[in-house]
């Protein structure tokens, strides 16, 4: 059973070798110019369940349940990134003080809430998602044997900057 991620990974290897290589733009100091991720309309329901399943596989790989999306915990993360942009500042507590509990209560989520991760970023929720499992408190939170649940929200400002913000809960 544990064979077959890594078996799906060398099959999406495999194919993508035989894809011609994009080529990066490069800036004047010879690296690639990054190129900033835009959420399309039709990518916003995809995301949730894209960064879900993601999730899930981390976590089975881990011998841990997987996560079920929660509307209340969504609702909260959409606000708070939105509330983060405003601040132009990523960060737990809201502009009226609000911690992440009290985010998660105003939606009506009454569960514990195990954490929030939040990122400010050019990248896609996959690359984000990759990044808060390089950090221990961030990874932490995802893989919390307790956790059953998972909102995700955003905020993608016009200079494609995305603000994003994840909360789990049991």
């Amino acid at each position: 059973m544990t064979k077959l991620p890594f078996l799906a990974l060398a099959v999406m290897l495999a194919l993508a070798a035989c894809q011609p290589a994009p080529q990066a733009t490069l800036g004047p100091d010879g690296k690639p110019i990054p190129v900033a991720y835009r959420i399309t309309p039709q990518e916003e329901a995809q995301i949730p369940v894209r960064l879900l399943g993601q999730v899930n596989i981390l976590r089975a790989q881990s011998g841990l349940g997987p996560l079920a999306l929660s509307p209340q915990l969504s609702a909260a993360s959409a606000a708070h990134a939105r509330d983060m942009a405003a601040q132009n500042r990523a960060w737990h507590f809201g502009s009226d003080g609000s911690s992440p509990l009290d985010r998660a209560k105003r939606q009506g989520y009454f569960g514990a809430l195990i954490g929030e991760n939040i990122s400010e970023t050019y990248e896609n929720e996959i690359s984000t998602l990759s990044a808060w499992m390089q950090a221990r408190d961030t990874r932490d939170v995802i893989m919390d044997p307790a956790a059953t649940q998972l909102g995700i929200g955003w905020l993608q400002e016009p200079t494609n900057k995305i603000w994003w913000a994840l909360n789990i809960g049991s």
